[in-house]
């Protein structure tokens, strides 16, 4: 296959619109595959590893912009054309483009009022970023990955040492003041403040609370290692200290991926000083606490614990004095029973997620039912998978991971991505029931539900006559931009199960293929 390297020295743009610009360049006649990344070294080795050499790539620095393309070598001035559109299009009505700072230290100047600075650099120029918002006095939304674990501890140490919240690194989600930021969801305003180490965790708590028919004061993500031993928790104590003291928040919840149990012990004993009714999820865990069963005196204390997302947000709805109904499953038992029926003896499961703890909730709640499921959530083991290779069996995969998006789009941005991989899942010969989470709101992509629907439909016609079940849920509101009715009803008129939650969507993934199995 054809292809050519530009490489355009200076010239710095940020990785969210890069990866729109490489999908966009994709849409040109003859370009089978594009990558628009920065110069650094991570992505000049996976362009190296692409088959691309030369002088100009061994000699990119990071703030050098790396154009890929194959498939279109004849063309290369059509693609520099298109791609100086797309970096010149102007940004949404109500930006001042022309009035765009230029530093850090710019921006503050021009907007003196403002107290929080989002930094989305390369992970390598990060942390120094951080600490120049932090050292004017700014909290700070570091939504960067690839920051080391010593700059994170000592970036947080500073932040707690000047009063000031540092979320992330990898922070993709947060409302602050009814203000949604990254990959959040239109919620109303109401009683209920979340701290989450858990992104889609926090879209999805947030997202059933207002569908039932609560509100959220304010939700803090703080990163997926702040729980750890070398973090120590330090932004969630920070924000479970915050919501204390916060007069429009009368319930907190705490969720966090699969915690230290030191950390998660400490992080109870705030929740136990705060005069406030708290709710904890820690997912992958049951409805227990830091390892140990929900014990009477920390119910007396003010904290009752999860056995899901979906729990988490009821168990808070009615904390905050709520009355609600849940809506019943979609999925009762006459629907599993003919699920089942479409699955043949040694039926697999394929599970293909983009957001990293609905697939973390998923694996428990599989796991939990007996099932045995292969995954590179796992942290360790015979069941966890390394790399892209496809495995045989049940398997889950997160693929928003590091190892499916290394100079590609998240799959929440470009949910096409999703579908390539169901197409290598589908070749399995024993794949016959499909999971999914559906994530929408602001930052990703305009309808991934019509997406993934195109996915399964053309998944369907790969199997030549292999019946295929699909389930997923949908995580989100009316409220965001792409509508999640309009969002479930697309799945639904794929043929795909839509549950009203990641916890109902499992479940009955786990009933079907225990019900197939007997």
């Amino acid at each position: 296959m054809a292809a050519f390297l530009l490489v355009r020295k200076d010239s710095y743009h940020d990785s969210v619109l890069l990866m729109r610009v490489s999908q966009a360049l994709k849409g040109l006649a003859g370009v089978e595959d594009a990558v628009v990344a920065m110069g650094t070294p991570q992505n000049r080795d996976l362009l190296g590893a692409q088959g691309y050499r030369g002088p100009a790539l061994a000699a990119a620095t990071p703030n050098d912009l790396l154009i890929a393309v194959k498939g279109a070598a004849d063309s290369p001035a059509a693609v520099e054309a298109e791609l100086e559109r797309l970096l010149k299009a102007r940004p949404p009505a109500g930006a001042d483009e022309e009035n765009r700072p230029a530093s850090l230290a710019a921006a503050v100047a021009s907007h003196p009022d403002a107290n929080l600075v989002l930094i989305s650099v390369p992970g390598e120029h990060a942390a120094r970023e951080a600490r120049r918002a932090l050292a004017l006095g700014r909290h700070v939304m570091l939504f960067s990955d690839n920051v080391t674990l010593a700059d994170e501890v000592a970036l947080k140490r500073e932040a707690a040492a000047r009063g000031l919240l540092l979320m992330g690194p990898d922070c993709g989600t947060a409302i602050l003041g009814g203000r949604p930021l990254a990959f959040a969801n239109a919620v109303r305003r109401g009683p209920i403040g979340i701290v989450g180490a858990a992104g889609t965790g926090i879209q999805e708590v947030s997202s059933l609370i207002h569908r039932l028919g609560g509100g959220v004061s304010q939700a803090i993500g703080t990163g997926g290692r702040d729980l750890s031993d070398a973090v120590g928790g330090l932004m969630t104590l920070f924000g479970v200290e915050a919501l204390a003291a916060d007069p429009e928040t009368r319930v907190i919840v705490v969720i966090s991926k699969p915690p230290s149990p030191a950390v998660a012990e400490r992080v109870v004993a705030a929740l136990a000083a705060t005069p406030k009714p708290c709710v904890v999820h820690f997912v992958g865990r049951p409805a227990q606490g830091a390892g140990t069963p929900a014990r009477p005196e920390d119910e007396a204390r003010g904290i009752v614990f999860a056995d899901s997302l979906a729990g988490a947000a009821e168990l808070a709805c009615r904390r905050s004095g709520l009355a609600f109904t849940l809506p019943p499953p979609i999925a009762g038992p006459s629907c599993v029973a003919a699920a089942a029926a479409l699955l043949q003896p040694g039926a697999a499961l394929k599970a293909l997620f983009c957001g990293g703890t609905t697939g973390q909730e998923a694996l428990a709640l599989l796991t939990r039912s007996g099932l045995e499921v292969r995954s590179n959530l796992h942290k360790r083991g015979p069941l966890r998978v390394d790399g892209v290779e496809p495995v045989p069996g049940n398997v889950l995969l997160d693929l928003g991971d590091d190892v499916f998006t290394r100079g590609r789009p998240h799959p929440m941005i470009e949910p096409a991505l999703r579908n390539e991989r169901l197409a290598v899942e589908i070749a399995d010969p024993a794949a016959a029931l499909l999971l999914f989470d559906c994530v929408i709101g602001y930052g990703s992509h305009a309808d991934p539900a019509g997406v993934l629907a195109e996915g399964v439909d053309q998944a369907r016609r790969r199997a030549h006559g292999r019946e295929l079940a699909a389930i997923a849920s949908v995580t989100g509101t009316d409220g965001d931009p792409q509508g999640y009715e309009a969002q479930v009803r697309r799945l639904a008129d794929a043929g795909v199960t839509v549950e009203t939650d990641n916890r109902r969507a499992a479940q009955f993934a786990a009933a079907v293929l225990g019900k197939a199995g007997r």
